[in-house]
């Protein structure tokens, strides 16, 4: 919980001071940000070396500043990290860049979602659904597919914070309760 406290904190903070130099900082920011959690994500002695506390604040923005520089990164992205550093904070990094992304996609009007059916959608099929959800939405729809067989047909969409289950699985375990009930 307050992991997540401190990463909201600091990723308006940098979301507001992107949006006083505008939307193409906005968006560099946000490129930057994903960039570093992604090589986060994917190297863990990485992750081990902004989280340990073994490591100085001085080595951990040596690494950062290598980082930073192959990510052609501007100076407030640079002072924003070496501030994490300075503040043990790096090891939000990555929860810092997801909260903006998500501020990000809020400014920008763009909704991010997933859709699971039991088979492999073609694409005219996957384009078909995506056009029909931003004329229902009225917004710019981001959406990745998934299949998953255990859901044995029909689909099951996830939005925010919603979720549509049309799934046949969802269906005839409705229609399991209703005979246990004896309805």
């Amino acid at each position: 919980m307050t992991d997540t406290v401190v990463a909201r904190r600091y990723a308006n903070a940098i979301f507001a001071l992107g949006r006083k130099e505008g939307d193409d900082a906005l968006t560099r920011h946000g490129d930057c940000l994903a960039a570093l959690g992604e090589m986060i994500a994917v190297a863990p002695g990485l992750d081990m070396t902004l989280k340990s506390p073994v490591i100085s604040v001085d080595e951990k923005k040596a690494v950062m500043g290598k980082l930073l520089d192959k990510l052609k990164a501007d100076r407030i992205m640079r002072n924003f990290c070496f501030l994490l550093a300075d503040k043990e904070r790096l090891a939000f990094l990555r929860e810092i860049a997801n909260w903006y992304g998500k501020l990000l996609d809020e400014a920008k009007g763009v909704i991010r979602g997933r859709l699971t059916t039991a088979v492999k959608l073609s694409a005219a099929k996957q384009a078909e659904l995506k056009a029909a959800l931003q004329e229902k939405s009225g917004a710019d729809i981001e959406l990745t597919f998934a299949v998953d067989k255990d859901i044995l047909g029909g689909m099951v969409l996830n939005m925010g914070d919603r979720v549509l289950d049309a799934s046949l699985r969802a269906q005839l375990g409705i229609l399991r309760e209703t005979f246990k009930r004896g309805e």
